[in-house]
């Protein structure tokens, strides 16, 4: 085998109160190919992923190259580097006779990451819950539950949206975020998402990186009294997803409409499946 194609979802993490620990994989994907043998310059991260997959896989290194297609829009809170990075770490496994598990690429996807909230949904699919510690929580999210995303044109590094978060904050605003965050990971573990009604609020992130993105609250105020369940800034932005299970059209129309910058809206439901290597053309 000298070259594999890897097909990586597009993810929605932190829904607002899970911040760095809980993520969507959705069925919008970026595919990424791997070749054996030298090519341009692969660039920082498929070098970096690249490294930590010949020390950990402990085979002996192989020159590669890749490229990329797909949808998923880069810097705007929807897992674009995950797909990259997921993709040539499995890429690079299937070339070498797959001798790290699934698992073991999430671990490496996360560790380059530096947090694992995107990678484990779109390692695994569904609805995760990926804590710092402890063991990964996965489950499948129903056909009924639509994702509406309003997408901004304007781009946004995760590395900017981390500057503005305080280091402290007090403990009455911790307290309503972890109460959200418990209610948001049961209305998914139970399958009933009316019960997600009014548990997005959040007091981690959102409130600081709105100041960098003034249409969020107006955005997500928009999708909830057009029928969504609640919203929330899609990883640090500058995306805004709102969940419902009904009208999906009507609340895309309301958010585009509360915007009021260059973008557009998608409806899309979630990916169960994950990480998948697509199969061979020839």
């Amino acid at each position: 085998m000298n070259s594999v194609q890897i097909r990586v979802p597009a993810t929605t993490a932190n829904l607002g109160p899970g911040f760095d620990a809980m993520g969507i994989a959705l069925r919008l994907y970026n595919t990424t190919t791997i070749r054996r043998g030298r090519g341009p310059d692969p660039g920082e991260m498929a070098k970096a992923a690249g490294d930590l997959f010949f020390e950990r896989a402990a085979t002996k290194p192989f020159a590669f190259s890749w490229s990329v297609e797909g949808n998923v829009p880069r810097s705007r809170g929807l897992g674009s580097s995950v797909t990259i990075r997921l993709g040539i770490l499995h890429g690079l496994n299937a070339l070498a006779g797959k001798p790290l598990t699934r698992r073991s690429l999430f671990e490496l996807c996360a560790l380059l990451e530096g947090h694992p909230d995107n990678a484990a949904p779109a390692a695994f699919g569904g609805f995760c819950i990926s804590p710092h510690s402890g063991p990964t929580q996965r489950y499948p999210v129903g056909t009924n539950a639509a994702f509406v995303l309003l997408i901004p044109a304007m781009e946004l590094e995760t590395a900017v949206a981390r500057d503005v978060l305080p280091a402290q904050i007090p403990l009455r605003e911790a307290v309503l975020s972890a109460g959200n965050a418990a209610a948001i990971a049961g209305a998914f573990a139970s399958g009933d998402y009316r019960k997600l009604s009014g548990c997005f609020g959040d007091r981690l992130h959102q409130p600081y990186r709105a100041k960098l993105m003034p249409y969020l609250d107006s955005v997500i105020d928009a999708g909830t009294k057009a029928g969504a369940l609640g919203g929330w800034l899609s990883g640090a932005g500058s995306t805004v997803a709102c969940l419902t299970v009904k009208n999906p059209v009507r609340v895309a129309n309301a958010m585009a409409a509360a915007c009021g910058i260059d973008a557009w809206a998608i409806v899309v439901r979630s990916d169960n499946s994950g990480v998948r290597e697509m199969p061979s053309q020839h």
